[in-house]
């Protein structure tokens, strides 16, 4: 039986605003929450971890590549809010069901910042949305200036995905290069899709010879040692000083507050501890645990 839409009264409110938002990703949903605006949210992705109440308070409607369209819209949503063309087939069948959605793709620092406001601006939020905003590019500039104290700067390979191999996108080189490191791959973080980011011959991170490696691969828990283990990886500098770390994906491979703050202080911390064994000529640690 096709899918019938919302009756239009229920769809349009007076004011124009959205009453009723399905977020079929975590950064529109931090980002309500952090305006004060969750009462809108009738709908979360089963992704969702920040904030912690969202899951406790919304169901969950969608994963990521897939969602439950049916109860999407049984939930009667005036807005729809998602992320890049991963969500593409999920938002024609919406479309097609009568739905109005908001696909994002934002890729960078800048991006984020705008993104904040504009789902501000959306929700009646437009002054809330640029304090946000503001804050969040306040953050950003302190860590760039704790990165200019820097006594060197390290080389960094961030995976997000093992098999294959894909490197950071967009945002999280410049989050990289914000809390003092060099991105190793930053050539390729701007292809906005990821099998454009495809690191097609390992060999050459080994050519690169970073200093840190960081592993945020989505959905899975980061392998050092299989990573260390791979062909010719024993010559870089990284696995031979042990310096391999994972930052969990929440916290940095979604376009939204989160990349900004968490993610960010988890980069700082890896760079700055590196940074201070540099100064102090002590030796690097063993492989922890995978």
């Amino acid at each position: 039986m096709p899918l019938m839409p919302p009756a239009i009264h229920d769809r349009m409110p007076t004011d124009g605003l959205p009453r009723r938002i399905v977020c079929l990703t975590e950064e529109p949903t931090e980002v309500l929450y952090a305006l004060g605006e969750s009462a809108r949210i009738v709908g979360i992705s089963g992704f969702t971890v920040r904030p912690p109440q969202a899951r406790r308070e919304k169901p969950r409607v969608s994963a990521f590549t897939s969602a439950r369209i049916d109860a999407i819209v049984a939930l009667q949503p005036d807005l729809v809010v998602g992320f890049s063309d991963l969500q593409a087939d999920i938002a024609q069948a919406l479309v097609r069901a009568g739905l109005e959605v908001w696909i994002s793709n934002h890729r960078t620092i800048a991006g984020i910042l705008a993104y904040v406001r504009r789902l501000g601006a959306l929700v009646g939020a437009p002054e809330r949305a640029q304090v946000l905003a503001a804050a969040l590019a306040q953050r950003v500039e302190r860590a760039r200036a704790a990165a200019a104290l820097l006594p060197r700067r390290p080389r960094v390979y961030f995976e997000e995905w093992d098999e294959p191999p894909i490197s950071a996108i967009a945002w999280v080189s410049e989050l990289i290069a914000v809390a003092g490191g060099d991105d190793v791959c930053a050539a390729r973080a701007g292809a906005c899709l990821a099998r454009d980011r495809i690191v097609a011959d390992p060999q050459e991170i080994v050519r690169a010879a970073p200093d840190i490696i960081i592993g945020s691969w989505c959905g899975k828990r980061f392998n050092a040692r299989a990573v260390a283990a791979r062909p010719g990886w024993g010559a870089i500098p990284a696995v031979q000083a042990g310096q391999l770390h994972e930052i969990k994906s929440p916290l940095i491979l979604q376009p939204g507050p989160a990349a900004l703050t968490d993610g960010l202080d988890a980069l700082q911390a890896i760079i700055q501890a590196w940074a201070r064994r540099q100064m102090q000529g002590r030796p690097e640690g063993a492989l922890a645990p995978a």
